[in-house]
């Protein structure tokens, strides 16, 4: 192992971070400051301060960064339209990278050598992690435990804790693999790990109900845009944190935002997971139908080609990118006459959209209605012999279509 006199521990409070304190005083026999990075975990952050020095950490600093992770991070991705696998609203993806920007301050500000992390060698976050380091610290030595120590899953990891009489907010009954923050929440593991059973929804769902247990009433919201960017609910100017957070409580209680995917990692192996994203799923839902109003055609159309592949770049961990940089520059532009308001229906699961309305609107009723309007549909004839002049000219030539 290479020497380290200090490291930075990315902490959780959680199964692993617990673990990893002792593991690396007693591997490294280096100091261990604990940093934990608030984007809206909630009570988890509880009590974090002592229990990490309790284990051995020499200082544990908890840094507020809700208000930045949905302004520079949450929102931007909104405003992309950026949905992995057609599903997945990217909640714990687009967390990581702020959360090791905020390490990596922290750790060079420390004088520390060393970062650590408690990403496992199979998932994701691990690359989210390290190429945020890699930017902005690019000689900072990393270390990743479940690719060096012993323990094989989350059973030793436990056995491991109860040595050494480490308390953990888990049991061998309740040990899912969560990731909590202010956009959702996420389950894998146990039962989950088996795609043929459908989820013990009573038994992991805590930011919402199932759509059978939500109110037989429908709700109404209204949401109001400025350029792209929520900054209203039902006429009540909020900030993003705020909006989120009221969003999930009423989201949650109408079964909103539930989702059972298998989705493949970047890694190459597929995983099962059931995500939590009560006020995010609202807020996209109203976003897209704010731009059938506002973006023309061939922006939308190429919007959403590029959506996809702004997902790819938040999903891999590449955000701190020219390219990612780049397709936001393009996002930006898109959303400068994005604004309006919403009204949704959520019911039992679902969400109906209920009415749009916004003062840069491309969408005229005197030109599209069936009644009598200006519109020259003797015009029409002469559009579709030119659009058609190709298939025209090929059936003249013999040509099959």
């Amino acid at each position: 192992m290479k020497q380290v006199k200090k490291a930075v521990l990315a902490y959780s409070g959680g199964l692993d971070t617990s673990v990893i304190i002792p593991w690396l005083k007693e591997n490294y026999g280096c100091e261990v400051v604990a940093v934990a990075v608030d984007v809206g975990q909630g009570e988890e952050l509880s009590g974090l301060i002592e229990k990490a020095k309790n284990t051995g950490a020499i200082e544990c600093f908890i840094e507020d960064l809700r208000h930045e992770f949905v302004n520079d991070y949450v929102f931007p991705t909104l405003q992309a339209g950026a949905v992995y696998e057609g599903q997945y609203l990217l909640g714990t993806s687009f967390a990581r990278p702020v959360i090791a920007k905020r390490i990596v301050d922290i750790a060079l500000r420390e004088g520390a050598d060393a970062i650590a992390h408690g990403c496992t060698g199979k998932g994701n976050d691990q690359v989210r992690f390290e190429l945020a380091i890699k930017a902005f610290a690019p000689h900072m030595t990393i270390i990743a435990p479940w690719r060096e120590w012993e323990l094989k899953s989350r059973e030793d990891e436990i056995a491991y804790a109860e040595a050494r009489n480490i308390p953990l907010p888990i049991t061998r009954e309740t040990n899912y693999s969560k990731d909590k923050n202010l956009w959702h929440l996420s389950h894998e593991g146990l039962d989950l790990e088996d795609p043929s059973g459908e989820p013990m929804y009573d038994k992991i769902l805590e930011l919402g109900v199932t759509p059978e247990q939500a109110p037989d009433k429908p709700t109404y919201l209204t949401l109001g845009f400025e350029k792209g960017i929520p900054v209203s609910l039902d006429g009540v100017e909020m900030d993003g944190v705020a909006l989120i957070e009221a969003l999930n409580k009423v989201g949650g209680a109408n079964g909103i935002g539930i989702v059972d995917l298998v989705e493949n990692r970047l890694v190459g192996m597929k995983s099962r997971g059931v995500y939590e994203t009560p006020g995010g799923a609202i807020l996209y839902r109203a976003h897209a139908a704010l731009e059938t109003l506002t973006l023309d055609k061939e922006t939308s159309h190429q919007k959403e080609q590029l959506a996809v592949r702004f997902a790819e770049l938040v999903y891999n961990g590449q955000w701190f990118t020219p390219l990612r940089k780049a397709l936001s520059a393009f996002v930006t532009e898109t959303q400068k006459y994005v604004t309006g308001t919403v009204r949704v229906k959520l019911y039992k699961g679902n969400i109906i959209l209920a009415g749009i309305t916004s003062p840069c609107s491309l969408y005229s009723e005197t030109l599209a209605s069936f009644g009598e309007s200006d519109y020259n549909q003797f015009d029409a004839e002469g559009f579709i012999n030119l659009f058609g002049l190709p298939s025209r000219m090929a059936a003249l030539l013999g040509r099959e279509p």
